[in-house]
């Protein structure tokens, strides 16, 4: 049985665009829902679920750092399947409310990001006030001059949405990997492999580095690059790349990878 079926871990409340994410990777699971993503691995960490689901990056914003710091940390934590989320942003208020009437706007943090030329434009005397997701926008509307911004999909007794999709580009989206414990639940077989790793302290580092991706022929697809807490100037570099984790040629360039960096970790395939 996939233990997946069992109990799945994400940002919360019942309606976030996590846990439709969740639902996708793991329609039979119990949904367990969190207050942050740091609560999501940690209650997988706990044995409180079999998997956890995070977005790592959106086509507007780029990369959820905070994640990203999150996979490399928990070492035994490894990502096993993706999937990418179509992400469309509206207002919600309360009935009878109007555009002009809207002085506080509460959302998630990204989605406020992701949407900042409607809001610049329409709300420009708006306070922006980040809430820990977009579902938790709705507990903080209380009058007519308040509103969220959540998904389209999301349907609440008293609440209307203003207008359609306000977010900057109209092809947004959210890619959400998901995650287990423990090397052996890696798939046998992948379209893409993703790991994390900091350069020796030499010239050309990062060069050297991407080459053997480049003397084994594998396609590098994204990459991204974090300060290392505590180490000032030293980065860790987040690297995606298409290759199947049972060819020989992709084993090859992980064993080449791990010996040459520091602080190799394989973030997973899938």
């Amino acid at each position: 049985m996939d233990p997946c079926a069992e109990r799945v871990s994400y940002l919360g409340p019942a309606g976030s665009y996590s846990m439709l994410a969740a639902r996708q990777l793991c329609p039979q699971a119990q949904g367990i829902p969190c207050k942050s993503f740091f609560e999501a691995v940690e209650t997988l960490n706990a044995g409180g679920s079999a998997c956890a689901v995070l977005p790592v990056e959106n086509t507007l914003q780029g990369a959820v750092t905070q994640n990203l710091d999150l996979l490399y940390a928990n070492k035994n934590l490894y990502a096993v399947r993706e999937y990418l989320l179509p992400i469309e942003h509206r207002l919600i208020v309360r009935e009878g409310t109007e555009l002009a009437d809207v002085r506080r706007v509460f959302s998630h943090q990204q989605a406020i990001l992701q949407c900042g030329k409607f809001l610049s434009s329409n709300l420009p005397r708006a306070q922006l006030i980040y809430t820990d997701s977009t579902m938790e926008s709705l507990r903080h509307i209380e009058r007519k001059g308040d509103a969220g911004i959540v998904g389209s999909h999301v349907r609440a007794e008293g609440f209307v949405f203003l207008g359609s999709n306000i977010a900057d580009e109209k092809k947004n989206f959210t890619h959400f990997l998901l995650v287990k414990r423990g090397r052996e639940n890696l798939p046998a077989r992948s379209g893409h492999v993703y790991f994390a790793a900091t350069c020796p302290h030499e010239p050309g580092a990062l060069l050297k580095m991407l080459q053997i991706l480049s003397v084994y022929d594998l396609n590098m697809t994204k990459i991204e690059s974090r300060p290392i807490k505590n180490l000032p100037g030293t980065y860790c570099f987040f690297v995606e790349f298409k290759g199947d984790v049972a060819d020989r040629h992709v084993r090859a360039a992980l064993d080449r990878l791990e010996e040459y960096t520091n602080g190799f970790k394989l973030i997973g395939c899938y």
